[in-house]
């Protein structure tokens, strides 16, 4: 294999990484909010059953969650396609979004918490529901509040799409392992350029929030 075949070989993984990446962001910002609106709702059983989640998931390794949805759904029978590759990219998804949410939740809670309680107060005062001044008031101004503190969170996400590989995806590390075993004359210099691509990526994500941090941060 020549230089150019693996440059497509580690391109190819690091496009799989940035897909499966970015559909486990959406996903995890989704359910993490939810989370946490779950976990200042007014209503004990919703209380529970994010505090039970969030302690249950975020306590369990993720490679278990992932060994969890990569061979425990489709013993389930739950599939998405007929494509065994398409079905391994939603399971990782699917264990990535889980497992992330869990640490947004906790993050936005404690950027609630940072809300002055009048504020929810004049909410309902002015007759506006719970979920309304979730929606409208506390949760715009947590997400600003806890912006730094949520990008680590998604750098580490964004590393933690690397587990993926052991679970027939195509991400960087499974492109760093194809291209070893078809160039072991070059196992150094496919070594660093995986690690290069990993710093490439977290470095432009820390520029990312450290510019949302500068726009939308508010400080109390």
């Amino acid at each position: 294999m020549d230089l150019p075949e693996l440059l497509r070989l580690f391109f190819s993984g690091m496009w799989g990484t940035l897909e499966l990446f970015f559909v486990a962001l959406i996903g995890s910002f989704v359910l993490g909010t939810i989370l946490a609106g779950m976990r200042v709702s007014p209503t004990p059983v919703l209380r529970i059953a994010a505090s039970t989640y969030i302690n249950v998931v975020r306590n369990t390794p993720l490679t278990l969650v992932m060994f969890f949805c990569a061979f425990g759904l489709p013993f389930l029978d739950i599939r998405f396609g007929a494509s065994s590759s398409f079905n391994s990219f939603i399971y990782a998804s699917i264990a990535l979004t889980a497992y992330t949410a869990c640490f947004v939740a906790e993050t936005l809670k404690s950027g609630i918490a940072t809300i002055p309680v009048g504020q929810a107060e004049a909410a309902r005062a002015v007759g506006l529901t719970f979920g309304q001044t979730l929606g409208e008031v506390i949760l715009p101004q947590a997400f600003r509040t806890v912006i730094p503190p949520l990008g680590s969170v998604i750098i580490a996400m964004l590393k933690n799409t690397s587990i993926a590989s052991a679970f027939n995806n195509r991400e960087l590390i499974s492109a760093m392992r194809n291209a070893i075993e078809l160039r072991g004359d070059l196992v150094i210099p496919i070594l660093f350029g995986t690690a290069l691509g990993y710093l490439l990526l977290a470095l432009i994500l820390g520029r990312v929030f450290d510019y949302l941090e500068r726009k939308l941060v508010i400080l109390r």
